[in-house]
């Protein structure tokens, strides 16, 4: 099987074997094509100019491996914006490639159902010794025997340098060079088909990086808006002056990913970073084009990162399908158990600090914590919506991810925070509750290599980043004590990518192998009883109590009629449990036994799963 994916931006190899260059110039005055051989030869092709402010040239002399740039003005050389492949770096020549040239043989994958993901969020470059989409593709079988069902992959679309998060990406259509071909990363994801492993992209449309963004060159009054403005500098234009052009960029952009590339499902940064007044809007108008498009004939997954809690994004159809969005990453969730966990109440868990219990409980059976409640860390105003008509398929949960791990000072993780029995209670508490889970690379053998942030800038942007960053954290999770600020590892340098590369000699050490079997073991008792009770669960059947001050009950009448129930002591002290358990003991931590559950004792530091069928 073939596969390409037709757009109006870039390149497009036609029929006669000659190449279609396309570039969307609306601010410049002339383009011409640059078709170079890597060895200083130039050959110049100026660009016809039809209205709308639309370049382009067809050159029978071009074809596959090409090298190309654009000449601005008859002076600047920019790389093709929507460049499926680049030479190197992002300021060098796009590659012209030709997406058939991949032979897909995953022809009777259909993707997966929702209720089925277990989702394992990976940083190529620091996942595997390699740093490629090759080291990864390594690891899936060890990934598939641990009961993953999907891999996330940071973003992997060009970004300055040799090493990055993936958020400051500037050519949204090419995979980094760093991390491999546009051929590797077809072939990491037809071999997780082939082991029953999803694989999820992290796209970001709602800021370009600061470096190599062209586009404010040539394209700024049409792709950006002074009237937002966002963490990163303007705002994209998707309700202005040449919206539609801009709005095909990014919903073209995510039907490349999953037609040319075969993901199984996105997740969209930060989309409260997104502004847009048009109807539908551009979140709206992406998911209907990726329902009409490839999600009619596979299992196609959408996941939000929405800090504003806006639920009708996630609403259900009358068959209880996702009317635009599968899920939506549930920090509410995570900051509640954080709380729990560590005690701290600065920055934005402040919001959580006042009944943490109460927070978790609320996440756990009605979705967001905050529903439209005053939220103390963003000035005392109302944040989110009513969430308690959704399923609990709705929101995805975790303890840890690149943010929560990575926005940290000095990027440490839970292990290295929190004992060793808390984080046992909090695995199983994310892992066999409804909602589907995620994980963060490494956490299931108990990692202590940190995920600090860092970024290959030059110079003149690279001070800017570590200066941002340094102001980010004046309402950070910690404080902005000076000599707290000053131990801030220096984002540019390179022994902060290498101190975040995962250290997998840890997962053959006694801690690693005792993490690995309990993360192993809670995994196959989802997949065993979990995972075929969630279809058809609906909204008004879970609910909660706050039990003393650190014990917590809930409970969920699953799609099947099933009844599962969750009583969880955080405290370093036993817990009268004034209720009667039914069913069987699908899970204890620590082992308990019939005496304790009759008594009606919740033991010190424990987590307890009532199964009942």
């Amino acid at each position: 099987m073939k596969n390409i994916h037709t757009m109006p931006f870039g390149t497009r190899i036609i029929a006669d074997g000659s190449v279609l260059f396309r570039l969307f110039a609306p601010s410049a005055r002339t383009v011409d094509l640059c078709l170079e051989d890597g060895r200083g030869r130039q050959d110049l092709y100026p660009m016809d100019s039809p209205p709308g402010g639309w370049f382009q040239v067809q050159v029978s002399s071009a074809g596959t491996g090409f090298l190309y740039r654009f000449r601005i003005d008859f002076d600047m050389l920019v790389p093709d914006p929507a460049s499926r492949a680049q030479l190197d770096d992002i300021h060098g020549p796009s590659v012209v490639v030709e997406p058939t040239d991949f032979l897909w043989q995953d022809d009777d994958w259909q993707g997966r159902p929702w209720e089925e993901t277990i989702l394992y969020e990976i940083h190529t470059g620091t996942f595997s010794p390699a740093g490629t989409f090759i080291g990864i593709t390594k690891r899936l079988p060890y990934l598939a025997d641990l009961g993953i069902t999907a891999i996330e992959l940071m973003p992997v679309a060009g970004f300055p340098g040799e090493r990055n998060w993936g958020y400051d990406a500037v050519l949204l259509f090419a995979p980094d060079t760093s991390y491999g071909s546009p051929h590797d990363l077809k072939q990491l994801i037809q071999a997780a088909h082939a082991v029953g492993i999803m694989v999820f992209l992290d796209v970001v449309y709602n800021h370009f990086g600061p470096e190599g963004n062209y586009l404010s060159v040539y394209g700024r009054d049409a792709f950006f808006t002074a009237k937002h403005h966002t963490p990163w500098g303007e705002a994209i234009n998707f309700s202005g002056k040449d919206d539609k052009t801009v709005r095909d960029f990014f919903i073209h952009n995510a039907l490349y990913w999953l037609e040319e590339y075969h993901f199984d499902g996105l997740r969209l940064d930060a989309v409260h970073m997104l502004f847009d007044d048009s109807h539908p809007d551009i979140l709206e108008e992406i998911a209907s084009s990726i329902k009409e498009g490839p999600g009619k004939a596979r299992h196609i997954h959408l996941v939000l990162e929405n800090d504003n809690n806006e639920a009708h994004y996630l609403n259900r159809a009358a068959n209880d399908s996702p009317e635009y969005y599968t899920a939506q990453w549930n920090d509410d969730l995570h900051h509640a158990c954080h709380v729990l966990l560590t005690g701290e109440k600065r920055g934005l868990y402040i919001d959580y600090a006042d009944d943490p219990l109460h927070h978790l409980g609320r996440c756990l059976t009605e979705g967001f914590s905050y529903q439209g409640e005053m939220s103390p860390y963003r000035h005392h105003t109302p944040r989110g919506d009513k969430s308690s008509h959704l399923p609990p398929l709705a929101f995805v949960s975790f303890l840890q991810n690149h943010d929560q791990i990575g926005n940290r000072i000095q990027g440490e993780r839970l292990t290295v925070l929190v004992s060793e029995p808390l984080l046992r209670i909090a695995a199983a508490l994310v892992l066999l509750a409804p909602l589907p889970p995620l994980l963060f690379m490494g956490e299931e053998f108990g990692a202590t290599t940190p995920f600090l942030f860092f970024c290959d800038f030059t110079p003149e942007f690279a001070e800017k980043v570590a200066e941002g960053r340094r102001h980010g954290f004046n309402r950070s999770l910690e404080d902005s004590d000076p000599t707290v600020l000053a131990s801030m590892p220096d984002p540019g340098a390179i022994e902060s990518y290498q101190r975040s590369c995962l250290n997998w000699q840890e997962k053959e050490g006694e801690t690693g192998r005792r993490f690995l079997q309990l993360y192993k073991n809670l995994l196959s008792l989802r997949h065993r009883y979990i995972i075929p009770s969630l279809t058809n669960m609906r909204d008004g059947q879970a609910w909660y109590r706050v039990i003393g001050s650190m014990a917590l009950h809930a409970s969920w009448i699953l799609g099947d009629g099933s009844r599962l129930q969750l009583v969880a002591n955080f405290a370093t002290n036993a817990i009268d449990m004034p209720l009667r358990l039914s069913g069987t003991t699908l899970y204890s931590d620590p082992l308990i036994n019939d005496y304790s559950v009759k008594q009606r004792i919740i033991a010190p530091q424990s987590i307890l799963w009532f199964f009942e069928s």
